[in-house]
């Protein structure tokens, strides 16, 4: 069946976003799918127009074993967070075939907001299984445990923020505001890790 023009246009324009992109593999050969918080625009966004983009350009490329990559660096609740009825209903609209194949979801960067949301409200949304394979990434190194380098491209912003968690570790639990960046002399270790973080793949 042909989709309106229309819907055509929309769907491309989601997929312009760069919000959802099925890439690499991890460390298992399993595929990557990446979600990037940040790009969700969680107050604009129509529902239905979002299960259609996933149902035509996403769902059918994750009948394999898969892994999602979430990157929620400077995710915002007023702009990004699309309230958790949108997120049930976008989670009961997934195949069982898909869910069943999701094996692991790597949350990166959590803040203390998500962390109480999803201790709170987790087990009610994602039913299934799902909250079990959910795994907090605090910092890039962690995520390359799991992942290289090379099979995933991360946004620019992601590295900066992991770098000022580094130099001030309370922004974790929301005790820090994410001000313009001011330093004393770095530490050896902190150094070597931004510069292999970045350049080594």
């Amino acid at each position: 069946m042909t989709e309106e023009p229309s819907s055509l246009d929309e769907i491309k324009r989601i997929h312009k976003l760069n919000l959802f992109k099925i890439k690499g593999r991890d460390k298992r050969g399993r595929k990557i799918l990446k979600i990037i918080g940040k790009h969700f625009p969680g107050k604009t966004l129509s529902l239905d127009l979002l299960k259609k983009y996933l149902e035509v350009k996403i769902f059918p490329k994750l009948l394999r074993p898969f892994v999602v990559v979430y990157i929620h660096t400077d995710v915002q609740k007023s702009d990004n967070f699309p309230g958790i009825s949108v997120l049930r209903s976008v989670y009961d609209a997934i195949p069982a075939t898909v869910k069943e194949h999701l094996e692991a979801v790597y949350f990166v960067h959590p803040d203390l907001q998500s962390r109480i949301f999803l201790a709170t409200f987790g087990r009610f949304i994602f039913s299934g299984g799902l909250y079990a394979k959910l795994k907090y990434v605090s910092r890039l190194a962690y995520l390359w445990e799991h992942v290289k380098r090379n099979e995933i491209e991360i946004p620019e912003f992601v590295y900066d923020h992991d770098e000022d968690l580094e130099y001030r570790p309370m922004m974790d639990y929301g005790l820090e505001s994410d001000h313009a960046r001011v330093y004393g002399a770095p530490t050896v270790d902190s150094s070597v890790a931004s510069y292999s973080m970045r350049c080594i793949s």
